[in-house]
């Protein structure tokens, strides 16, 4: 049976700040909806920022209901993080964070109105995964498939 990895919040941040992506889930009309993500900065507190349109589906989701989750996956690692999130109005923020490929979503760039500068605090923290680099974890699961093992994953949650 796995044993729980000590999940910290400091071994959080950084299995968060390794991933380029990120599912962000949010509720609208009683649904849980995801959207993959580009976190924009991951701070030591667990904190994530997001750029987000305020008047689609993601912004309108975030007004009405600020609990999200976020979701992190790699090849044999799971990392979920609940937390609220908040829209934050500091333009100096917005320019620090800022990256021109944005202009993709946003047209009129750092100045777009429908931009939403989004803050989402963690508040806990949960684990499932295999420890070891990428190849090595794939390997330890198809040695796992094909022994009939029970697979050599770890589990551990935190708050946050």
């Amino acid at each position: 049976m796995p044993h729980p990895e000590e999940l910290t919040q400091d071994r959080t941040v950084e299995i968060m700040r390794e991933q380029r992506f990120v599912m962000l889930s949010t509720v609208l009309d009683g649904k849980i909806v995801s959207h993959p993500m580009t976190p924009m900065r991951v701070e030591d507190d667990a904190s994530v920022w997001f750029f987000v349109g305020r008047s689609g589906e993601q912004g309108t989701a975030l007004q009405g209901n600020p609990q999200v989750n976020l979701a992190f996956a790699e090849t044999g690692s799971w990392l979920s993080v609940a937390g609220a999130a908040e829209f934050v109005d500091d333009r100096a923020k917005v320019e620090e964070l800022w990256d021109d490929q944005l202009e993709a979503y946003f047209p009129q760039g750092a100045d777009d109105p429908d931009l939403g500068l989004v803050k989402v605090r963690g508040e806990s923290a949960q684990y499932w995964g295999i420890p070891g680099p990428r190849p090595v974890a794939a390997a330890k699961m198809l040695v796992a498939k094909l022994s009939g093992d029970e697979g050599p994953g770890v589990s551990g949650k935190t708050e946050l």
